[in-house]
């Protein structure tokens, strides 16, 4: 893997530093070896920097490419259901038939959560945010499986996997069902992941509820196109909440914790909070021109990436599937009308498309969230019920690990020397 090296030189010292070559994307220079030189590496936000090495999921943000265990994303979100992705991130490989029969089985018969954490969200507020709820309650289920914990034993590690995935999508409804006051709603073992998880959001006891096909659909391609990206701010979080030794229930709810930022995962909230700003399409105009003019604060949310510099391979599947709920619905809202006039001028104007400020992931599933009928507090919750797959693939995969270590990041330190204390008297 390492057959060529780098040379480092400072003042008259010259040090090599092995060059990795990985299957796919850039070469990487080890740097492991520069503490025994007295040297460290300073790289604030890890922009430059390789944390661990992974066989999960791949990005090449310069053509757009996003691969889970090697195949694209735009393949999956058609062609696969997101339990199919769930397996394939836990396994490496995707199921067959027998396989996904069994591991549906399996997801289905863990969805129910202990009657004991019904009475857990009786601590707290009806107006508490849902992703402080679903912060908290998945913490503590490490209080409900305790006997189950052993992380260096594979199959227990699976299991609380599975567990976390079958159980996420009654936790994040149990949190929209108590802001609403509305009686909690018991998973339905008949009904697909995306169904059950829409069943126990909009469902109530006084009359049948019947999950439509179309925003079923949609439902499943949110989930599977959240369902892991890499070594962002969140998996990072995981991924150093496990080296501790840390149960992995703790180290999801630091997840969900990491997630809940603004600069994260509230991103498609950002977005209509931005929709609502502009009001109505005979805004845009003046919107469009703040947002091109540097000096003013104005920001379009929703358009380009940090990661993909042409375009986000999600984004091209979820445009689809945005069309597709707001045909089914015919909702008349304007500010989806404004969405999709923001849409068309973002495909057509010179400035959007020389700067490659297409509409990412985010706006579109905002769009079809807000279509759906979902507040947008719980946004993030939904995306944290589909990372969560991702999450817990990092941490089994990390913790199976023979070489795993705590992680334990240097700093650059700029404060006071060393100096004497003068206690108060003196």
């Amino acid at each position: 893997m390492a057959d060529r090296k780098a040379t480092l030189q400072i003042d008259d010292q010259s040090i090599e530093l092995p060059v990795l070559s990985p299957t796919a994307g850039k070469d990487v220079i080890d740097v492991r070896s520069l503490g025994k030189h007295g040297y460290f590496t300073f790289d604030p936000g890890f922009l430059a920097t390789g944390s661990c090495e992974s066989k999960i999921t791949f990005i090449d943000g310069e053509n757009g490419v996003l691969l889970h265990r090697g195949y694209p994303i735009g393949q999956l979100a058609t062609e696969a259901d997101y339990l199919e992705v769930c397996y394939m991130l836990l396994h490496g490989e995707a199921p067959n038939a027998e396989e996904y029969k069994e591991f549906r089985k399996t997801i289905t018969k863990h969805t129910m959560v202990h009657q004991g954490i019904h009475n857990f969200f009786n601590g707290f507020r009806r107006d508490a945010h849902p992703m402080s709820m679903l912060c908290a309650v998945v913490g503590a289920l490490s209080s409900f499986y305790h006997d189950d914990l052993d992380i260096h034993d594979p199959k227990q590690r699976l299991r609380s996997a599975y567990r976390l995935v079958a159980k996420m999508p009654t936790i994040a409804a149990m949190a929209y069902k108590f802001s609403n006051g509305q009686p909690f709603v018991y998973p339905r073992n008949e009904l697909s992941y995306s169904e059950n998880f829409l069943n126990m959001m909009f469902s109530v006891p006084a009359e049948d509820y019947e999950v439509n096909p179309v925003i079923a659909k949609a439902m499943d391609r949110i989930f599977t196109l959240h369902a892991d990206h890499e070594q962002n701010a969140s998996t990072s979080t995981v991924r150093l909440a496990g080296s501790s030794g840390a149960n992995p229930y703790a180290c999801i709810a630091a997840g969900v914790a990491s997630l809940w930022g603004p600069a994260h995962g509230g991103a498609n909230e950002a977005c209509l909070r931005m929709l609502k700003e502009i009001g109505s399409v005979e805004n845009i105009p003046k919107y469009i021109e703040k947002a091109k003019d540097k000096s003013d604060p104005f920001r379009l949310m929703g358009f380009g990436h940090r990661v993909y510099k042409n375009f986000d391979p999600r984004a091209t599947v979820m445009r689809d599937t945005c069309h597709e709920v707001l045909k089914e619905l015919n909702i008349e809202d304007p500010l989806l009308d404004v969405a999709m006039e923001l849409e068309r001028i973002a495909l057509e104007d010179d400035y959007f498309v020389e700067k490659k400020l297409y509409p990412n992931v985010d706006f579109y599933s905002g769009i079809i969230l807000k279509a759906i009928g979902i507040p947008t507090n719980m946004f993030t919750v939904i995306f944290a019920l589909s990372r969560t797959v991702g999450w817990v693939s990092h941490w089994n995969e990390m913790m199976g690990e023979d070489n795993q270590k705590i992680g334990r990041p240097r700093q650059l330190y700029t404060g006071y020397t060393q100096r004497e204390f003068k206690p108060i008297k003196r």
